[in-house]
């Protein structure tokens, strides 16, 4: 009982924490666009992005790496999940994710994540409709997640990673992690969830293309006017965020399963906003899934999201589920996703 008030009030005291960072540094300064690798806060899971991405305490699946790394602590055999997104201005985003669990030691969990945008041409100044070179761009994030039941209850989960970006001949790389936590509290059905995302040092474009030919003096015709020098490129934060969320679950039997969720995010790169969601299983079959991402957010294109999904057994304990999400972005129109998970 001890150990437990111990962990409860540790639960308590981070998500105090995060509360006060988000109100001590809240700001009416937007700082949209002010992070690198701003393909780390495209969520994962169509099973996720259709509840509105409020996930933090329902992770339980290996997407629960991107949302809360504690979530995989819930997985109890070997799960794999397969996801391809086709977002907007035809930019393609992949994710793949795994989790074994490892009886007493916990569960381990490994991602991949990736995304491109196909060649465009390189244009300049004196050749704005194309120089006759092409370019290209593609992110990448591996992590290994690990978590942990520290009690029946409460459960702790990291997932270090590894992040690259390249934009035609510049490159940046950098190291971070994730941490969360889960508490199913004595309320009955309340599960309370946080998570830490990304937490890591700034990155910095590097490269070949920031070589130029300088010329010190124009003016002057009796020096050398083609000097070989290097263009400065700044440091550029990760895009940090803090979640607390809650799930409820409103009824769960044999034939029906219903939970609500909420969440509350803070970026660093964008104001406070909640996330709602819900979703709803028959006969552990059929799912459907609905919810609204990025409410409060001014000027936010982000809205509705629905979502179905079907699970089905093949042989033995072998099964195989299928994901489908849409979401809203209004002027934007709409990204689609979707997932395929085997569970063994």
């Amino acid at each position: 009982m001890k150990t437990k008030n111990i962990l409860l009030f540790t639960t308590l005291l981070m998500f105090s924490g995060s509360l006060l960072y988000s109100q001590a540094f809240k700001s009416n300064v937007s700082k949209k666009g002010t992070t690198a690798a701003s393909f780390l806060s495209i969520g994962q899971g169509a099973r996720a992005i259709s509840m509105g991405g409020a996930f933090v305490a329902v992770a339980d699946d290996p997407s629960s790496m991107y949302w809360n790394a504690a979530g995989i602590a819930d997985i109890n055999s070997t799960v794999l999940v397969v996801d391809h997104t086709q977002w907007l201005a035809d930019i393609q985003y992949n994710y793949l994710a795994g989790a074994i669990h490892l009886g007493e030691l916990g569960t381990l969990g490994l991602s991949f994540t990736s995304s491109n945008i196909a060649d465009m041409p390189v244009t300049t100044i004196d050749n704005p409709e194309g120089n006759g070179e092409s370019f290209s761009v593609s992110n990448v994030a591996v992590s290994v997640g690990y978590a942990i039941k520290l009690t029946d209850r409460f459960s702790i989960g990291f997932n270090p990673k590894f992040i690259y970006q390249k934009i035609w001949k510049m490159s940046a790389s950098a190291m971070a992690i994730d941490i969360g936590v889960k508490y199913e509290t004595p309320f009955d059905g309340v599960t309370l969830g946080m998570s830490i995302s990304n937490f890591g040092p700034k990155m910095k474009m590097e490269g070949t293309s920031s070589t130029v030919l300088y010329d010190f003096d124009p003016a002057s015709t009796g020096e050398n006017g083609r000097i070989p020098a290097s263009l400065n490129t700044e440091d550029w934060a990760l895009p940090l965020n803090f979640k607390v969320g809650i799930a409820y679950k409103v009824f769960s039997d044999e034939t029906n399963k219903l939970v609500l969720a909420v969440d509350a995010s803070h970026p660093n790169d964008n104001y406070e906003s909640v996330n709602l969601g819900g979703e709803y299983i028959f006969n552990d079959f059929l799912a459907l899934r609905g919810g609204y991402k990025s409410m409060f957010l001014a000027d936010s294109q982000e809205g509705m999201t629905l979502g179905v999904g079907v699970k089905q057994s093949v042989v033995g304990s072998l099964q195989v589920a299928f994901d489908y999400a849409y979401q809203d972005f209004g002027m934007l129109k709409n990204a689609q996703k979707f997932s395929i998970g085997i569970i063994f």
